[in-house]
């Protein structure tokens, strides 16, 4: 059957978040406080090995205290920062006002870059008549990233986890954006870049097409294929 739609995932497959240093430097910058840079690279480091930048790696491991918040971290804004600032907190800083500042920051816009090919695929997939939808395990209002980058006209819905109380590879998620592109499953691709979580769309009959989590400047035309696949 021909794709009349497309969703895609958010983080890792649009747009990628800035580096742990960066977004310690600005945390840092935020609440005034001081770090060498060798300190600097050293807390940057392990926070990212904790896994305690949203959109960044998963932790390394992730302590039993806090793996029940980790499991369900998307399904609510509280849930989403609780677990994330859970794990930040596993890394000693300097001052307490850091763990909020270092949480803030990753929902800011300029906190974010779109993948080089993201534009061209929406604006193309838009002049198709194909319709759009960013369908995100997250816990706040990603809209803003799209506006600030110029990508939101290219984006006809967003299904976000924490606005419907479920996660993905839940299929209702997915059928959620199906039902607001006015689409049946078996007309609609997922593109995101984990197999498991964005996998979950094939249980109501979508396509899906994987890409790898990479830094932007690593992949320049990785989305380029999905046009290849649509009607």
């Amino acid at each position: 059957m021909t794709v009349k739609g497309v969703l895609f995932d958010f983080s890792g497959t649009l747009f990628r978040i800035e580096s742990a240093a960066s977004w310690l430097a600005a945390a840092l910058e935020r609440t005034g406080v001081r770090m060498s840079g060798a300190e600097a690279a050293r807390v940057a480091a392990r926070l990212e090995e904790a896994g305690a930048l949203p959109g960044g790696g998963h932790p390394a491991a992730v302590p039993a205290h806090l793996a029940a918040q980790w499991a369900e971290r998307d399904r609510s804004a509280e849930q989403h920062r609780a677990a994330y600032t859970g794990l930040a907190r596993e890394v000693p800083l300097p001052r307490p006002e850091l763990y909020d500042a270092l949480y803030e920051r990753h929902m800011e816009p300029a906190a974010w870059r779109p993948y080089a090919d993201a534009a061209g695929v929406l604006g193309e997939l838009r002049r198709r008549g194909i319709r759009t939808a960013v369908v995100s395990n997250i816990g706040w209002d990603l809209r803003p990233v799209f506006r600030a980058h110029g990508l939101d006209a290219h984006v006809d819905s967003y299904v976000l986890s924490f606005e419907h109380g479920v996660q993905k590879p839940e299929p209702r998620l997915f059928l959620e954006a199906c039902q607001a592109l006015g689409l049946p499953p078996a007309e609609v691709l997922m593109v995101g870049d984990d197999r498991r979580a964005d996998g979950g769309a094939a249980a109501l009959g979508c396509a899906v097409h994987l890409v790898d989590h990479l830094p932007v400047g690593e992949r320049p035309a990785a989305l380029r294929p999905v046009l290849g696949l649509v009607g």
